[in-house]
Formats: structure tokens, sequence, C-alpha cells
């Protein structure tokens, strides 16, 4: 093939716009920063230390009674006679909040694939640390609460929020080296799966078994879809619906429905005839050479196969959290803690021991307990020789990832509501979260400055 000819192939037929409009220009370009903007890490936290501290000024306000009745109002839906109705609390905690869990259960589910949990020897050293800040924190909060009213509690200063301690770390800019940062991540997934285990085991009593019928029949039909090819995100909803409802039915927090069905999503993209690069070229062929491309109907057919091409150019695993993470970040946890964090500080009595115990129960856990259990675990796996510190992490790296994984904010919210029936209790616990996590956010910021700077000396 001769120059001339290359030259003419590659040539577009139809000639680009050299200049777009100024306002176009200008909405492109706010479109590029704001998409920018939901990929900080250290954002999401910020919209959700805010969402809390609205929360807990509006409780604490004249208008208190409004904060209260808003999430007690009711929110029915109906079908006919059949009418399903529940507090708009109900549907935030254990609707909504299945999103959270699904997009934790696919995080979960990408991190064994091919990520920090994949290679049993790099993940072995994380996963005993998350272990030890799950026991630590347990054993400490039990020591001032052994008491049968609030040692139920137990669990809710165990697990890591991921966004917080995540975004807290991201805060302290490049200076932190990668392996902290997998080493955190590591941890937090491992916590998360703990508290998933913990919630299903410890705070779900009483479970109707015949629900477990219905979730398996919505199981087995998202297998079902997935054996056919079916790669449609759309397909799964009705499916999905039938597992959070059988979980519902049972006793157990339906929201768990989420972590089930993020590990059930694939980590493959589907099979198709042709690789999806194939296709995508093959069509930008046909587009930029077709006689007829002004023609709709001729348009029509390759314009599909390009959509499912781009469709399955990544695995559904990854796909469909890239889709639903801003959702999540920006909104359903902001959303949850708008919800939960609204502690009436008025109506909360310390001056009583069990809200007071539990309170500093759950602060203590979470500030000492974490970075003890980090530590402890860590150093003896190293000094075991089970396993080893991860390069360029020395102590004061597991120090920091300590201090960042007493963050415990949602989950731990979550839990405490689980945990305690008395709204004193409950107050106590969310009020032990919230000043717990901030004080933990701090010191690992203040470490994290100090460790910074070591580094760089």
């Amino acid at each position: 093939m001769s120059p001339d000819n290359q030259h003419t192939q590659h040539t577009p037929r139809h000639p680009v716009c050299a200049e777009l409009p100024p306002a176009q220009r200008l909405t492109e370009r706010a479109l590029l920063t704001f998409e920018h903007f939901l990929h900080i890490e250290a954002v999401s936290g910020i919209v959700l230390l805010i969402a809390a501290a609205i929360a807990l000024l509006w409780a604490n306000s004249p208008q208190a009674a409004g904060y209260h009745a808003l999430w007690q109002m009711p929110l029915a839906l109906t079908l006919g006679e059949w009418e399903f109705s529940r507090s708009l609390h109900f549907w935030v905690n254990d609707g909504l909040m299945t999103f959270f869990f699904l997009v934790v259960g696919m995080e979960i589910r990408r991190e064994i694939h091919e990520g920090a949990l994949s290679q049993l020897r790099e993940a072995a050293l994380p996963i005993a640390a998350a272990f030890g800040g799950v026991l630590m924190p347990a054993l400490i909060y039990l020591l001032f609460n052994h008491e049968a009213g609030r040692s139920h509690g137990w669990a809710v200063p165990t697990a890591t929020d991921i966004a917080f301690a995540v975004g807290v770390l991201a805060l302290l800019g490049r200076s932190i080296p990668s392996p902290v940062r997998i080493f955190l991540l590591t941890l937090a997934i491992t916590d998360d799966i703990i508290a998933v285990m913990i919630i299903a085991l410890f705070y779900s009593g009483g479970l109707d078994y015949s629900g477990f019928l219905v979730a398996a029949a919505g199981i087995l039909w998202i297998l079902a879809l997935h054996r056919m090819g079916i790669g449609n995100a759309w397909a799964y909803v009705a499916p999905s619906a039938v597992v959070w409802l059988g979980l519902l039915l049972t006793g157990a927090h339906p929201s768990l429905a989420g972590v089930a069905l993020g590990l059930l999503t694939p980590v493959h993209a589907i099979r198709l005839r042709e690789h999806p690069a194939d296709t995508v070229w093959r069509i930008g062929q046909t587009l930029t050479s077709d006689k007829h491309i002004g023609d709709a109907g001729q348009l029509a057919q390759p314009l599909k196969q390009l959509r499912l091409a781009q469709r399955e150019m990544l695995p559904p695993v990854s796909r469909v959290q890239m889709a639903l993470h801003p959702w999540v970040a920006f909104g359903i946890m902001p959303l949850f803690a708008f919800a939960n964090a609204g502690v009436s500080l008025g109506e909360l009595d310390l001056a009583l021991d069990d809200p007071r115990w539990v309170m500093s129960g759950v602060m203590l856990a979470l500030i000492l307990g974490k970075p003890l259990g980090v530590l402890l675990v860590s150093w003896l796996a190293v000094r075991l020789g089970w396993c080893r510190l991860p390069p360029g992490v020395g102590w004061d790296g597991i120090l920091l990832i300590g201090l960042l994984a007493g963050i415990g904010f949602t989950m731990a919210i979550f839990v405490s509501m689980l945990a305690f029936a008395d709204a004193q209790l409950m107050d106590a616990a969310k009020l032990g979260v919230l000043l717990g996590s901030l004080v933990a956010a701090l010191l690992g910021l203040g470490w994290g400055a100090i460790y910074a700077r070591r580094l760089r000396g």
C-alpha cells in the first residue's frame, strides 16, 4: 500500500469542529472539574463529616422535634390493595444502605480476585492486623462494660470506615508510601468482612429460616442470568430485590443482601463472539466509510453492537462499582450519617453509669484499642516469622495505620443501632463513635505529619 493510500484511509470523512461555542467549552471544563472532585478520596470523608455535624446540630436545636419527625415519617410502596409501609429511617438504613454493602461486597470480590487479598503471602500481615484491630477494641470495651445490659455493644468499636480512613490518609499527601495505603485498605476490607460476619452471627437473632428459601430463589435467578450471558445491570434488579426481601423475612438485616450480591458479581466480562476491542475497531471503520452513514436505519445495529462492546470492555465487578461509587460516597453515606448521627445531648444523661461507661468504652476502644491491636498482632506475626513488613513500611507506618483504623463512623454507628434497644445506650454508643472517630482522625493526621516529615528528612 502506498503512503498516499495510507493517508487517504486514515483521513476522517467528516470534518471536526475546530472551535466549540464558549458556553459548551465552559460546561465541559466544569464537568471535568466536578468529575475529578468526586474521585478525591478525602472529599467524601469531609462530606460525611459535614452531614454528621448538621444532624448533631439540628438534633440539639430548638427544631429538634422536626429532625426526629422527619425520619419517622412513613413512606409506603403500594400496588393495588397491597401496601408496604415503613419509616423514612427504615428506607435509609435497611434500603439505601444495601447499595453501600453492595459496593463493599464488590470491593471484597475484586480484591480477592486480583487485588490486595489475591496473594495470601502479601495479605497475611494486614489480615492478621485486622483481627488484632477487632479483638483488642472488643476486649477494652468489655473491660468497662461487662454487665449484661451494656456488653451487647462489644462489636460497636471493631469496624473501620474505609472511606473516612483512606480519605484522612489522602490528606497527608503523596509523601506517604503507597504500601501504607495498600496495607490500610487491605486491613479495612478485612475489617468489613469481619463486621459483616459479626452482624450476621451476633445481631440477627430470632431468624425465620423460611426467608432463606426466598433469598436462595433470588440467588439462583441471578446465577441463571449469569449462565445465560445477560450483562445488562437492569436485568438483575428484580432478583436482587427478591434476595433483599428474603433476608428481610428471615429477620436478619436486609441490607446485608448487598454483600451477597457484591460477592456474586462476575469478575470477568461476558463472552462475546468477538473481542470488544475488535468490535469497536470494526464498527469504527464502518462508521467512517459507510456511504449510508446519514441513514438512521443503517446506524441502529452498528451502534447497538458498539454499546455492547463498550460495556463489556470492563468486567461487571469494576463497571458497577465505578457507577455506584459517587452515589454511595456522596449520597447514601452522608444521608445515613444525617439520619443517624443526630444524638440529642439534652436527652442523653451521662450522669447515669450505663450511658457514661458505654460512651467511654467505645471511645477508648477506638482511640487505644485499634492501634494497640494492630501494632501488637503485627509485631507478634513478624517476630514469630509468620509475616514480614511490607517494603518501605516501618513500625511508625504501622502505628499510623493503627491510628487511622480507629475511625469507625459508618459501620460502627450501624452496629450500635443493632446492639442496643435502649435509646440512652444507643445514643451513648453513637456519641462515643463520633468522638472516638474524630480523635482517632486527629491523632492520625498529627502522627502522619510527623511520619511524612521523617520520610522527607
